[in-house]
């Protein structure tokens, strides 16, 4: 994807030393275009930790190359299982992070020491270079899904389409997940509009996602998060499109703390649900997401204050909250299978149950 013309990917090797990595700082974002030059493991650990890079495919991207840095220290087996679960330990709900540094473990045990820090960054490319081919699959699976609807309601009528948080690019490698076919169904002349819910705490859709879709030209409307219902008792909703940090093999879903009350209107006013995602982001081993997703629990600081640009163009953070009162954060829900039309993979598009994922995925029977 291009900022102002230029393509970028969400994480880069860097071209001069060949070896530090680039990301860029979603939380200066959209006021700031500040990239980061991570040279230690401890360095990629606190940018996961902080969401200096977030995004549940980036962040298994980001925690690869992590690994790669923390060998050209020490590669031996200790180190490599040390830093493999320090990285691991990061953020507890999107799989990503896990099968990523699963897949690095796998790789990398077997070869000699010497051997580790090529192997490491040339798999750590692989991860990437993967994930931005899924996602570009993902769009085009998905604009299918907005082309018929298209075709349904004229082509020159607006598609209003709600989405939550932010799945675009700066969420992944490259393309995004919930916003690539939107960039394609764009780009190739549909009247697309989104709704961007503010996404609170973080404010994930004010930020990045409209940042996200402004930059590229599409049309937008940002949202207060509670605002998604009375669009959709209204007719102003299409299809709803969101990405996730986890999908069991039951087809649940876990994503922002929200989208479970999305799935809810939706469900009531008759609006399709789609989830998009990456095959790295379902987790094969879990069942029931509402009881075995296991929910990332973050500082009160996020509820009780917020960021943004004052009046004078300074940046700054005030509190909203009464001194004194408690804030709980947890930042992830889980949506049931039961109110998720279908899935948007890079296999395809399928149903929202057991069958419908091993129906594209049928190594996993």
């Amino acid at each position: 994807m291009k900022i102002n013309g230029t393509p970028y990917r969400s994480v880069w090797v860097d071209e001069k030393d060949g070896w530090s990595v680039h990301i860029f700082d979603q939380t200066r974002l959209p006021f700031a275009l500040d990239v980061l030059q991570l040279t230690t493991p401890e360095q990629v650990a606190h940018a996961i930790k902080t969401m200096q890079v977030r995004g549940a495919p980036l962040i298994g991207a980001v925690a690869a190359y992590g690994l790669a840095l923390a060998l050209r220290t020490d590669s031996a087996d200790s180190a490599l299982e040390q830093q493999a679960a320090m990285l691991a330990a990061t953020r507890p709900t999107a799989i990503n992070l896990r099968w990523a540094i699963e897949r690095m473990l796998n790789h990398l045990r077997p070869l000699p020491p010497a051997e580790r820090v090529a192997a490491a960054y040339a798999e750590a490319g692989l991860i990437c270079d993967e994930d931005a081919a899924q996602n570009e699959a993902i769009g085009l699976h998905g604009l299918e899904l907005l082309r018929t609807l298209a075709a349904q309601r004229g082509k020159n009528d607006k598609i209003n389409i709600l989405t939550h948080c932010n799945a675009g690019w700066i969420a992944t490698v490259d393309w995004g997940t919930a916003l690539a076919p939107i960039y394609m169904a764009h780009d190739e002349g549909l009247n697309v509009h989104v709704w961007v819910d503010e996404t609170r705490p973080r404010n994930q859709g004010a930020a990045l996602t409209a940042w996200e879709l402004g930059s590229h030209g599409v049309p937008h409307t940002v949202i207060v998060d509670n605002a998604g219902g009375h669009l959709m008792q209204h007719g102003l909703v299409d299809i709803v499109i969101v990405g996730t940090d986890r999908v069991t093999r039951n087809a649940d879903v876990a994503n922002k703390i929200g989208t479970y009350l999305k799935a809810l209107a939706a469900q009531d006013n008759n609006v399709p649900f789609w989830v998009a995602l990456p095959s790295t982001t379902i987790d094969w081993r879990v069942a029931d997401g509402v009881r075995e997703i296991p929910i990332e629990e973050r500082s009160g600081v996020e509820i009780t204050h917020i960021t943004g640009r004052d009046d004078s163009g300074q940046i700054n953070r005030v509190q909203i909250t009464p001194d004194g009162s408690k804030a709980a954060n947890p930042a992830f829900d889980v949506t049931p299978a039961r109110l998720v039309t279908g899935l948007i993979t890079e296999k395809g598009c399928c149903p929202a149950t057991p069958e419908g994922l091993l129906s594209l995925f049928p190594e996993q029977k």
